[in-house]
């Protein structure tokens, strides 16, 4: 009877025991992940291996994907439709891309089968930028002159909309789809007059063209728009929740280390994409690093509801897209909550 009574009791503390572990949270969701096979899947940056996308190396040198339980392919991006493209075949399962521009071809319904998960940038960082001696120093400056931009890029759509919020005659204004690689070489060659392009670029401009560097940013005019942003597919979100969990919590903490520790991350970046020097790396992140947070002490990677809303809505009022879009078709709300 003794003897039984201990074996009972060792049964009922090991149940207590796993019980206790499964209501361990997201850590202990993560350590049993790891300890299976990892999930294999495949994430494509928004544009090449640059400083703004250092976070996923970054959350991969740092084993925060390990801990997960997966195992991530980084491919190199080349922008929008190139990223929603490679998510549409399913040769990855999770891309980063301008959110803004996705909204716009979700509007169009050119691409549509894509739901962000996290923002990387709580605003938008796209730019008219210049250098001082084409003596463009305010958006109604533009008028008559050229702008070289990517073709197709969110920068070309959204410019519409910033004219006539800036009060420029949008007619007036020749655009110029150029690669985005090549952008900062036309205008140090003097062959455009400014660059529809990124924040982020001004250092790498400033140092090609030799020039003090003016930057007029479209979110002067566009307050509402979120900048880069994790997106993934709705078949993925309704069949593995838990993966998409599991990654957007470590893809996060790699941007959340990354932005604390520039230049350990740019090193990281630079071990996976060596022609792309350290200083150059430090640079970007430290100029992303106050677009990251969102304000009110919400978690990195919060998205408003409210102000995707208001970004629809933005959109609709400059004729980029049609009514009918609602912020439940472009986003899932469930994987960063406001609270944590």
């Amino acid at each position: 009877m003794i003897r039984r009574s201990r074996l009972l009791a060792a049964a009922s503390l090991a149940v207590a025991l796993a019980v206790t572990s499964g209501c361990g949270g997201d850590s202990g969701a993560d350590a049993e992940a790891a300890k299976k096979d990892p999930d294999k899947v495949g994430y494509i940056t928004a544009f090449g291996a640059v400083g703004r996308d250092a976070f996923v190396w970054v959350a991969k040198e740092k084993g925060f994907f390990a801990e997960a339980g997966i195992e991530v392919d980084i491919q190199k991006g080349a922008g929008n439709v190139p990223n929603l493209t490679a998510l549409k075949s399913n040769k990855v399962q999770f891309a980063a891309l301008d959110f803004t521009g996705a909204v716009i071809q979700a509007g169009k319904g050119e691409f549509t089968d894509w739901r962000a998960v996290a923002a990387v940038h709580q605003q938008t960082l796209v730019a008219v930028m210049t250098t001082k001696d084409t003596n463009i120093n305010t958006p109604k400056d533009l008028e008559g002159r050229t702008i070289a931009t990517g073709a197709g890029s969110v920068t070309e759509l959204l410019f519409p909309a910033y004219a006539r919020l800036a009060g420029i005659d949008a007619a007036k204004v020749k655009i110029q789809g150029a690669q985005a690689t090549a952008l900062n070489g036309l205008m140090a060659a003097n062959k455009v007059d400014a660059l529809g392009t990124f924040l982020l670029s001004r250092t790498a401009l400033a140092n090609i063209s030799k020039k003090e560097v003016v930057v007029l940013p479209y979110s002067d005019y566009l307050r509402d728009l979120f900048g880069n942003a994790v997106i993934t597919t709705p078949g993925l979100i309704e069949k593995n929740p838990d993966l998409v969990r599991r990654f957007t919590t470590a893809l996060l903490k790699g941007l959340q280390y990354s932005v604390e520790h520039p230049e350990e991350a740019a090193q990281i970046l630079n071990k996976a994409e060596p022609s792309y020097a350290v200083p150059s790396g430090v640079g970007e992140i430290k100029a992303m690093t106050p677009y990251v947070s969102p304000a009110g002490g919400a978690p990195i990677g919060y998205m408003d509801e409210q102000r995707v809303m208001r970004t629809i809505a933005v959109m609709q009022g400059a004729g980029l897209i049609p009514a009918g879009l609602t912020p439940e078709k472009v986003v899932d709300f469930g994987f960063v909550p406001k609270a944590g």
